[in-house]
């Protein structure tokens, strides 16, 4: 069966061992992402691996011979599940594999901002320690996150492993209900979360129900020197809003992994004009070397799954 990985270049630099994929798709072709061939080269594939390229309803209608569709991700909002479904074609996605890289990014987020490691950085590095020493340590609030609370929105594999991280901090774990569904024991609504959290994670999946689960009223919510970490999906945070409602100092501060449009629109609210206390880095909190081998070891092992009739991964 003939398999193409559509934007191969987007999971890999060339330091991924790549024996178990061709193992599991002997006929494979690693390309580099480049929507504007996505359609040519569907035209006689049967398995299409891909990371974050679209594969809207016209393409897979294009796409003759396909019959599986395996996703170097979780999230399978970059396909239209729909009309695989009407098509007959599989679709299989990959869960856990990145957990430790994710949890640790969301703490290179949060121990970043409490401790304003790149602000005191930029003091050390200008000469101002030197020239004033109490005034460089007085210069920005470091607060300890013992018996602070930590705010879980989406309690999956990594809201679970970030919070198992708040708890050797010595913070209470706070988590959300979820939206629409019936309160359940030992979690609260979102607002008394965002009221009562000195850091909220954000860890749910982009539905139609939590698109902007983040705005200008949830933020209202939050505490003045609270924290907002997003690493699970732009559009679940009001971009606009965050970037007001840092710049007039009501929030304490912002780590953000991922954006609505990635690659980034050039007017992005969070990235046009300097924010405080923001710091944007771009989608990579997946990224470890070890979490990306995994990924594609796994989708490895769906393929060969799938080729042998079984259901491994499945979403569709």
């Amino acid at each position: 069966m003939k398999t193409i990985f559509l934007d191969y270049d987007t999971v890999s630099n060339g330091d991924l061992d790549t024996t178990r994929l061709t193992e599991a798709a002997a006929d494979l072709t690693l390309y580099a992402s480049d929507a504007s061939k996505t359609s040519e080269r569907l035209q006689d594939a049967d398995v299409a691996l891909i990371n974050k390229l679209e594969l809207n309803r016209e393409l897979l209608r294009g796409a003759a011979n396909l019959k599986l569709v395996a996703l170097a991700a979780t999230g399978t909002n970059n396909v239209d599940l729909v009309a695989a479904r009407e098509q007959g074609i599989a679709v299989c996605n990959v869960r856990a594999y990145c957990t430790a890289s994710v949890a640790q990014h969301v703490w290179g987020l949060i121990l970043s901002l409490t401790q304003h490691v790149e602000d005191f950085s930029r003091l050390s590095k200008s000469g101002s320690w030197a020239r004033d020493e109490a005034g460089a340590a007085w210069s920005y609030p470091i607060r300890e996150l013992q018996g602070r609370i930590f705010g879980v929105v989406g309690w999956g594999e990594l809201g679970r492993a970030s919070a198992r991280i708040a708890a050797a901090f010595g913070m209470r774990v706070l988590i959300a209900n979820r939206g629409g569904a019936a309160a359940a024991a030992g979690r609260v609504d979102l607002d008394e979360l965002l009221a009562q959290a000195d850091i909220i994670s954000l860890h749910c999946p982009l539905t139609d129900s939590t698109r902007g689960l983040i705005g200008a009223r949830e933020l209202k919510l939050m505490k003045s020197d609270a924290l907002l970490i997003n690493t699970a999906r732009g559009a679940l945070v009001d971009g606009e809003a965050l970037a007001a409602a840092l710049k007039a100092g009501e929030l304490g501060g912002a780590g953000i992994d991922v954006l609505p449009q990635e690659p980034p629109a050039k007017d992005d609210p969070l990235l046009r004009s300097p924010v405080p206390n923001l710091l944007v880095t771009p989608h990579i909190a997946w990224a470890a070397r070890e979490a990306r081998q995994r990924c594609i070891d796994e989708m490895a092992a769906n393929i060969r799954d799938f080729l042998q009739g079984g259901r491994r991964g499945r979403v569709v």
